[in-house]
């Protein structure tokens, strides 16, 4: 098979940088280009420095799309439905978006939501595609099986800690090193954008689900890694509930049931998910962790491109994690 051609919008930030890396070790893949207006005819490695000495390439003002067989969107929340507003992509390339835009299905788009471990066969299919949001992967895949077999009932409470790369680039003040650094704190309580996807794949596995699910989101003072908690009634004993979530990712690419509590440095620099469940009296506790550049952004985006494309779904994907 030729190798796929790949186009990158918004190739400056963090994801796009990250999807770079990725694909420059994808042996089925080859970036035509990497677009960014303000960086054009720079070396990407002098904005991504890690990339030294791995590419010369350089960023793009240009976006030659009939040259490329698919597209990643690493726009901002927003900017997506904008910009296909005003630029018009040939209809046999593929689109893969990482911005929010298109993940709340609706009658004006044909995006499928792109999680492999709910929608395998319908991402195999698509044309057009809205990557998960970071917190809503962790979060969804510590439910998922809970949710599929109806072990869970009532509310569902969520805590969440991200690591400062899911803020973007751009400084802002809750970014700044001496703000962050040995600091935690809360931000957008109960009121999350992810929960909108969240609770749409809630309907989706559990139809008429009258519990809320009550997400509190934490800033930590670390780069990269998402850490969720998560917890509801559940009348079933553990080893029946252990039974189902092993069974349910038994034959999941990068999602791991384990029975041993996780740490994020499991995880950290590879597109794994890793996740765990105990009970106390009537709740059941449900964890994962992912890194959220990876299996929370460009790590399943990758996943995604090549179940569009009828790849190995790991390929380009054998990254591995820190063991300090």
């Amino acid at each position: 098979m030729e190798k796929i051609r790949v186009g990158i919008l918004g190739a400056a930030g963090y994801t796009g940088g990250e999807l770079i890396r990725v694909l420059l070790n994808h042996p089925q893949a080859e970036i035509v280009f990497a677009n960014s207006e303000s960086n054009a005819g720079n070396k990407v490695y002098a904005v991504h420095e890690g990339l030294i000495g791995e590419t010369e390439m350089e960023f793009s003002a240009e976006m030659p799309f009939d040259q490329v067989d698919v597209v990643f969107f690493c726009f901002g929340h927003g900017k997506s439905e904008a910009f296909l507003k005003e630029h018009s992509i040939p209809g046999h390339v593929k689109i893969v978006d990482l911005a929010q835009d298109f993940r709340i299905a609706a009658p004006c788009h044909d995006y499928v939501y792109g999680l492999p471990e709910t929608h395998r066969v319908q991402i195999c299919g698509c044309n057009h595609l809205a990557n998960p949001g970071c917190f809503a992967t962790c979060i969804q895949l510590a439910m998922l099986p809970a949710l599929a077999h109806g072990l869970i009932s009532g509310d569902i409470h969520v805590n969440g800690i991200t690591g400062s790369t899911g803020a973007g680039q751009k400084p802002g003040a809750t970014t700044h090193y001496s703000w962050r650094n040995d600091n935690i704190s809360v931000y957008k309580t109960f009121t999350h954008q992810h929960l909108l996807e969240i609770n749409q794949t809630v309907q989706e596995l559990c139809p008429g689900y009258d519990g809320r699910v009550l997400f509190i989101p934490q800033r930590g003072c670390f780069a990269r890694g998402i850490y969720v908690t998560a917890y509801a009634k559940c009348d079933a004993a553990l080893e029946d509930v252990q039974k189902v979530y092993a069974d349910y990712y038994a034959d999941a690419a990068f999602t791991h049931f384990t029975t041993k509590s996780p740490d994020m440095k499991q995880v950290v620099n590879t597109n794994k998910a890793v996740v765990y469940v105990e009970k106390y009296q009537d709740q059941l506790l449900m964890i994962c962790c992912i890194d959220n550049l990876l299996k929370g952004a460009v790590g399943q985006a990758v996943q995604n491109m090549n179940l569009m494309f009828g790849l190995d779904e790991k390929a380009g994907l054998g990254l591995k994690a820190s063991a300090f």
